[in-house]
């Protein structure tokens, strides 16, 4: 799905533009290009953020569909659905299992749970129920919580490409349906980020961005992941058993169904027809019918 572009870069960039008159943006950073596309499959290194969810597990298997060596990245920053740790675990055995092993590491910074003020990090701050959307939900943001994590991986992928003189990519699943809420999935803060990142290296040239959903909705990724699995000769419900969205879990890891994260992964599967492998605290069937009420809602009250 190519963007619009001009001299200067995607048209949604001309912001950053007129604050970097000097810097030509290539048209392929985000690989939705044909050259990051075509080059991504002769990558010798592809690092990736790896929370546990569907989002980055989606990912995980795109790369691993495309050939890439992966050096997957996981971070205890404090949160308290730190049950997505356990999803990644059990995924990544799953995958050795199958042939598909994945290097990983698990980085701790769980101090920013103390330091920093999010529904997601602080026990006293319950976490917001309703519409991925509606304004409650910027509480569940965690204050540059996604600068943190690329830089890291950056620095990781920029030390892989270094090492083996060869090209690496960092890759990130953000995607169009957290641009509402999140300002540090907008497709402007990673453009500013990679910018940030090439004039605070040497050989920054080694490393390229790959943001393949960053204009996708989570039914599109989902999709996506079914082909992945195909040609991996994975099972689809096996894998997204073993993954965690819901940021208000049971302690047992069942999902509330009822915060935004839910509704926006319950309502992907429901767009394609599907029945979310993980468990849910009420049958899918009244996960899904409240869902839809809620999006009703969200939408008819936004149309005014």
């Amino acid at each position: 799905m190519p963007f619009p572009t001009t001299n200067a870069g995607p048209q949604w960039l001309t912001g950053v533009s007129q604050c970097f008159p000097e810097f030509k943006f290539p048209q392929d950073t985000f690989g939705h290009g044909s050259q990051l596309n075509s080059q991504i499959n002769s990558f010798s290194d592809a690092v990736i953020c790896l929370s546990g969810g569907m989002d980055s597990t989606s990912l995980l298997l795109h790369l691993l569909a495309k050939g890439c060596r992966v050096r997957a990245l996981s971070f205890d920053y404090g949160q308290k659905h730190k049950l997505e740790l356990e999803c990644v675990r059990r995924n990544l055995e799953l995958l050795k299992s199958k042939k598909q092993a994945v290097e990983w590491d698990l980085i701790d910074v769980s101090a920013i749970g103390n330091l920093f003020h999010s529904a997601l990090l602080n026990d006293e701050w319950e976490v917001p129920t309703g519409h991925y959307e509606k304004e409650q939900m910027k509480a569940t943001v965690v204050p540059n919580r996604n600068a943190i994590f690329a830089s890291i991986a950056y620095g990781y992928a920029l030390s892989l490409a270094t090492k083996a003189n060869a090209p690496a990519a960092l890759a990130l699943g953000v995607h169009r349906g957290d641009h509402a809420i999140y300002p540090d999935c907008r497709p402007v803060f990673y453009e500013a980020l990679q910018r940030a990142f090439e004039l605070g290296n040497w050989d920054s040239d080694q490393v390229l961005f790959h943001l393949p959903y960053l204009e996708w909705d989570k039914a599109m990724i989902l999709q996506e992941a079914k082909q992945s699995c195909d040609k991996l000769a994975l099972e689809f419900n096996e894998i997204f058993s073993n993954t965690l969205t819901s940021y208000s879990p049971d302690p047992s890891g069942v999902s509330s169904g009822i915060t935004g994260s839910d509704v926006e992964r319950i309502l992907a599967f429901d767009k394609l027809g599907i029945e979310d492998p993980i468990r849910y605290q009420e049958p899918w069937p009244q996960v899904v019918q409240r869902a839809r009420e809620l999006e009703k809602e969200y939408r008819e009250s936004n149309s005014n």
